[in-house]
């Protein structure tokens, strides 16, 4: 499919810094879905991409990228809105029969799983998720988005829908050589528990959350 893609996408002239490790099936509670496994060739980073449907680079391909969230992915916290945009986003991409998910693993925006406990113990006590990281002596966002983006072209995208609701990842994958063509709001009905958390992502981080006031 590289070979034949017209557009100029940045996998067609360059090396990746990525390579896929492996690919299986994955039949999940919403659709079918395909799970490849990636290595950085330049870090110990990992990747993880679910996808679905025919890979093309002509076509907008709705794509995220979704930061781990062991609390919310897994567990189902209600402190946070992750877990139910990822399923929301596995659900748009099976109404839609194509798109992707990079899931990246770095946990609590970078700073790792025992420091993320760390920091919901400061938010026990008042403090909001960026005022948590600041006490801590930590990064509020440590994530990068460029290999995420390798992700994706390797997949043979280079036009995407992106799921998401954060500008900040918007503008990285365009500057990594991706078309945002749309961005597609993933807002969904946030528990209370989740309410200071979201809106201090909207007034201090920039998040578009037009539901959050």
């Amino acid at each position: 499919m590289k070979e034949e893609a017209t557009l100029d996408c940045p996998w067609s002239n360059q090396a990746l810094t990525v390579e896929r490790v492996s690919v299986a099936r994955l039949p999940t509670e919403i659709g079918e879905f395909r799970i490849a496994g990636y290595r950085s060739k330049t870090s110990d980073e990992e990747f993880v991409a679910l996808f679905k449907g025919e890979m093309n680079p002509e076509v907008p391909t709705l794509a995220r990228i979704h930061s781990q969230c062991l609390t919310g992915d897994v567990f189902g916290s209600t402190k946070c809105d992750c877990g139910p945009q990822l399923h929301a986003a596995m659900r748009l991409i099976e109404g839609a029969g194509r798109g992707a998910i990079v899931y990246q693993l770095q946990e609590g925006r970078g700073i790792g799983i025992i420091n993320k406990i760390r920091a919901y113990a400061l938010q026990d006590e008042g403090a909001d998720t960026v005022e948590a990281n600041e006490r801590l002596g930590l990064a509020v966002d440590l994530r990068e988005y460029r290999q995420c983006a390798e992700v994706l072209f390797d997949l043979g995208l280079c036009q995407v829908r992106l799921m998401s609701n954060n500008p900040l990842k918007l503008r990285a994958l365009e500057e990594a050589g991706l078309r945002v063509v749309e961005r597609v709001a993933l807002e969904v009905e946030p528990a209370d528990a989740a309410m200071h958390y979201l809106r201090t992502k909207k007034a201090k981080l920039g998040h578009l959350l037009d539901h959050i006031e």
